[in-house]
């Protein structure tokens, strides 16, 4: 194990950490492909995007049968902080 991974398993839990990272990679993404991205199952991508929506991190975008998510500025906030810390374990 290296020491960013040791780092990171340390002060953050990798799967929400991953699922932040995606949702800012992209806009409007759907749950099976954050489940794809992420690599996770995907009634655990439910349960933590239940957990980010009511921390007012993500908001739902429905169209038709699919929802899109979307991080909300908070959500965004969060993610750019968590991505700095994400770049200092790598140096």
């Amino acid at each position: 194990m290296t020491n960013k991974t040791e780092l990171e398993n340390l002060f953050l839990r990798k799967k929400p950490v991953r699922l932040l990272m995606s949702l800012k990679m992209g806009h409007g993404k759907y749950v099976s492909v954050l489940a794809k991205e992420t690599d996770c199952t995907y009634s655990h991508i439910v349960k933590l995007l239940n957990m980010f929506k009511r921390l007012g991190l993500v908001e739902f975008e429905k169209a038709g049968r699919v929802k899109f998510i979307s991080l909300t500025d908070r959500g965004k906030e969060l993610a750019d902080a968590a991505e700095a810390l994400l770049r200092k374990f790598s140096k």
